[in-house]
């Protein structure tokens, strides 16, 4: 151990006015560190150093003693523990003998990341959850409608009952998550869908409290994209920001494959009530995780926000009556950039819903697949996903951090994400005699490419208006979520009406990616604006 002799000849040091000699060894101390101002004025101060080579080899087998048992000692003084030892008068004992203040154990592993990255992981895994829980009854729908004697169109119906919920709960969501923070209204949200899922088995024979119960689930994922913006917009810098944004809703694809994966074994060995139970609990265990994950900060941020913080705890209805009318829903609705926004979205969802809808059916009838193999290529576009979103987002905020504007970097991302799903489609609607599995292949590289849009157009609401994030996206999704009640449907009748998939399933979606590049970019920016109504 090294020990550090601090001596002043001729005069005592200013802040230890009756010690000629203080000596001092710290390791990482549990107490606040204070800054020592050792003013010699015009005084010379010897410093001595004197290691023993006894010492050092017991520090060195105590250091890996520490090792062995997983201890993780904080570099910084005065933030996440350790001990100090110190000798003298200091703490005022008298003698030379060390002692130690005080020691706490570095666990669990994640206990000294950074607060926003605990939150974005923790939203991350709400976001997975999400989509298990959405993805759970278009496996169960099968042995339910065996069970109850439902045919095509109620099984459609108890379906479709999701989105009611969901484009309903969009603009409520944006405006709570803005009144009372996102991470309020996401643990909130959490516990709405998993209590409504697990419901589910016993509502099963009444048609009415069933289709409730999903529209519950609805309600409770629709308030999660903008309580996640919210969130995002205030806890993340710019150039971290499409990783976040990556992270988080990429964690939809991976919920979407989880489920596909787990739902069909657990149907076949415990009964299809089995994967609302499980699903369900995920959702509760998580919103109890979430608690200890919010114990290591206060209520609000202490991140620096760029908008005077609006949050209270305590809020009457008037006061929430008065914060809803001050949104500036007139400014919104008169910028360009918002309308980009809205039409993308409507855009990128029908692509969105109504592949994750009948892509399955298209691969079994069209391709000539089995059920089993149908199963297996639909999770493909998902779990593809998870490694372009990755990509995707280091590429856009490497172009940012180089000072790439943030416009152009935000339009070329959603323009791959349009584009690329468009040409495959078009590939695959042109007869070229390809093989099943190369058409497979294609689609599954287009709706993956088209996760871009995670580093494009869901960055830009929180770059445009950190402060409205929540309720700009809102807005949007509410418009996205059309495509989830009406794209759906419409795919289903043009497909009677013609027997065509090109026509029903793949011409819709390739016009809607076509305009949605010339409106985005034509009028999308990420240029910040106040939206005061005076703009």
């Amino acid at each position: 151990m090294s020990k550090l002799t601090v001596r002043a000849e001729n005069s005592s040091l200013s802040h230890f006015p009756h010690y000629g000699s203080h000596k001092v060894s710290i390791f990482n101390s549990s107490l606040r560190p204070q800054r020592l101002n050792l003013l010699a004025q015009k005084h010379i101060l010897k410093l001595r150093v004197s290691c023993s080579i006894t010492e050092r080899q017991k520090e060195e087998a105590a250091e890996k003693h520490r090792i062995v048992k997983g201890l993780k000692l904080n570099s910084e003084l005065g933030k996440n523990g350790g001990f100090i030892s110190t000798s003298g008068d200091e703490l005022g004992e008298a003698g030379n003998e060390d002692k130690e203040v005080g020691f706490e154990w570095g666990w669990p592993p994640w206990k000294n990341l950074p607060q926003r990255y605990k939150l974005i992981g923790t939203t991350s895994l709400a976001f997975v959850i999400c989509n298990m829980d959405k993805v759970n009854l278009s496996v169960a729908i099968i042995p339910m409608s065996h069970q109850f004697g439902w045919n095509s169109s109620v099984a459609g119906l108890v379906q479709s009952s999701f989105f009611w919920g969901y484009a309903l709960s969009q603009l409520p969501g944006g405006w709570l998550s803005k009144i009372f923070g996102g991470s309020r209204v996401l643990e909130v949200g959490v516990l709405v869908w998993s209590l409504a899922t697990m419901l589910v088995p016993y509502l099963a024979g009444f048609m009415p409290a069933l289709i409730f119960s999903r529209i519950l689930v609805g309600i409770g994922e629709g308030v999660s994209p903008s309580a996640a913006t919210d969130l995002i917009a205030r806890t993340i810098p710019l150039e971290e920001r499409s990783r976040a944004v990556s992270f988080v809703f990429g964690g939809l694809s991976f919920g979407s494959v989880t489920g596909l994966l787990l739902a069909p074994p657990l149907i076949q060995n415990y009964g299809w009530e089995s994967v609302f139970y499980l699903f369900g609990f995920l959702g509760i265990a998580w919103f109890s995780g979430f608690q200890l994950v919010k114990e290591d900060r206060p209520w609000s941020f202490t991140e620096p926000m760029s908008w005077p913080p609006s949050f209270s705890r305590n809020k009457s209805l008037g006061e929430l009556g008065t914060s809803l009318k001050d949104v500036p829903w007139k400014a919104f609705f008169r910028s360009k950039a918002v309308w980009a926004m809205i039409y993308t979205h409507f855009c990128g969802s029908w692509g969105h819903y109504t592949c994750l809808s009948w892509l399955p059916t298209y691969f079994s009838e069209e391709l000539n697949l089995n059920l089993t193999e149908a199963a297996w290529v639909s999770v493909g576009p998902p779990l593809a996903s998870i490694l372009v979103t990755s990509i995707a987002s280091q590429f856009a905020d490497s172009l940012i951090s180089k000072g790439v504007d943030t416009s152009l970097v935000r339009k070329i991302c959603q323009t791959i994400a349009f584009l690329s799903p468009a040409t495959c489609m078009i590939l695959s609607s042109l007869d070229f005699g390809l093989p099943p599995w190369e058409v497979v292949t294609i689609l599954t590289g287009g709706l993956a490419l088209s996760s871009f849009a995670l580093s494009g157009l869901y960055c830009t609401h929180q770059d445009i208006s950190p402060e409205y994030a929540s309720i700009l996206l809102g807005i949007t999704n509410t418009v996205g979520a059309v495509p989830g009640i009406v794209g759906v449907a419409l795919t289903g009748y043009l497909l009677d009406s013609t027997h065509s998939w090109s026509i029903s399933l793949f011409a819709p979606s390739i016009f809607f990616y076509l305009t949605g590049t010339i409106v985005w970019l034509a009028f999308a920016s990420s240029k910040p604006q106040s939206f005061s109504e005076g703009d």
